[in-house]
């Protein structure tokens, strides 16, 4: 472990930020994982969330040390509860004295709005985990209403784009026919209790996968021709912008039109193996600058132009444990000691004291009743090549592959 640097930001230096207005004012949300050990103290990551303009973040925990130095910011979080925990969450007694000590004991000068219930459950393809989510869901959502916080606190899971079974066009966006039914119930609580509907995706998958045939500067939101959808005749510039309007169409397919979206992942790592193409700084600098400057002009996809973005950038910083290829280790936009991980417009903060005790985070103290939020394993292997863990783009891409699509993707990455 490593013992915390004695000399944090300098208070001249927390004031002058008091005062400063981010270039990036956009209503942007960031990733906040801490599966490290060299991490910033929470109470010096509040100005590095700030130089950012971030106003939201999503943990894969719920932290106390994160909940608490957050209080009185105005900044809201989403917390979570970890797939290993979703067989406990459907005891209503578990839920509730979960709730009552990650959530409702913040409350309400820490301004948590939502709980992820699991992460990228439904494509691991677990029938156990799969029969729990939802389950678990319910039981702490009625958690909220027994503490009569429902209306302040909303429910949801994430989900990989390896839910879809078709997004070329995005008009045809559709869902694994195995997972329709599962997706339907799923999607019905989200309109019930008026909570998102979240989604992992990563364009830097795609380019990953083939480099030579996906193009550089659709996925970087640089000046291109884009592709238009031959069936609603819209045009697309993006890759990410396609894939969010996949996800409408996928909705709306099973009758479901008006399901508030959420981008709750998406990121380009600064650094990779030899095997990882497009893994640079100057990339990553390309991707989440263009894609902040997209949030900050309030700008909707081509399907939904008059829905503002709702987007949770990942990562805020580097995380040294991480498994995996290098770039799972190289999301952040800062690195462990506050220094930018490449130019983001802001002003950078250096000396950031580091946290002796980060390496995934932490929930309340455990209890033989309560499990602790954790981070969850769904995290942990976001681009994971084993198993059924495949990142979401390079599901996709494989299915384009089987279903001899690629001379559809040479019109559809404008080749």
């Amino acid at each position: 472990m490593m013992e915390p640097n004695p000399n944090p930001i300098s208070s001249s230096f927390l004031l002058f930020l008091l005062f400063f207005t981010p270039t990036m004012v956009a209503p942007l949300g960031i990733n906040y994982g801490q599966i490290a050990n060299n991490l910033p103290l929470p109470e010096n990551v509040v100005p590095l969330v700030k130089s950012i303009g971030a106003t939201r973040i999503k943990l894969y925990d719920a932290d106390p040390h994160v909940l608490k130095a957050f209080a009185n910011t105005g900044v809201e979080f989403i917390v979570s509860l970890g797939n290993e925990y979703l067989s406990k969450m459907k005891d209503a007694s578990k839920a509730q004295s979960w709730v009552k000590n990650n959530v409702q004991a913040y409350l309400p000068a820490t301004k948590i709005t939502c709980i992820a219930v699991g992460n990228e459950v439904l494509t691991f393809n677990d029938t156990i985990l799969t029969d729990n989510l939802l389950p678990a869901m319910q039981s702490v959502h009625t958690a909220l209403v027994n503490l009569k916080l429902d209306k302040q606190v909303t429910v949801t899971t994430a989900h990989s784009l390896a839910i879809l079974q078709t997004s070329y066009p995005p008009s045809a966006g559709a869902f694994r026919r195995d997972l329709v039914n599962c997706v339907t119930q799923i999607v019905d609580f989200h309109c019930k209790t008026g909570s998102p509907f979240l989604i992992n995706a990563y364009p830097y998958f795609a380019y990953k996968g083939n480099p030579k045939q996906v193009s550089l500067d659709f996925v970087l939101f640089q000046p291109n021709s884009g592709i238009v959808d031959p069936e609603s005749n819209l045009h697309y510039d993006n890759m990410l912008f396609a894939q969010i309007d996949a996800v409408h169409s996928a909705l709306a397919s099973i009758g479901y039109k008006n399901v508030c979206v959420q981008i709750s992942e998406t990121g380009w790592p600064s650094k990779g193996d030899a095997d990882e193409a497009g893994a640079t700084p100057e990339n990553a600098r390309k991707y989440n600058c263009n894609l902040m400057k997209l949030i900050g002009q309030k700008k909707g996809t081509p399907m939904r132009p008059n829905s503002d973005l709702n987007i949770y950038v990942f990562a805020l910083f580097n995380e040294n444990l991480k498994p995996g290829p290098s770039s799972e280790r190289n999301y952040g936009l800062f690195k462990p000691d506050g220094s930018q991980a490449y130019p983001l417009g802001v002003p950078a903060i250096n000396a950031v004291s580091t946290n002796s005790s980060s390496s995934g985070g932490s929930g309340s103290t455990p209890s033989a009743s309560v499990p602790p939020a954790s981070s969850s394993s769904g995290y942990l292997a976001i681009t994971s090549d084993s198993g059924t863990s495949l990142s979401p783009c390079k599901t996709l891409l494989l299915y384009f592959v089987s279903f001899g699509l690629c001379k559809k993707l040479d019109n559809y990455y404008h080749l």
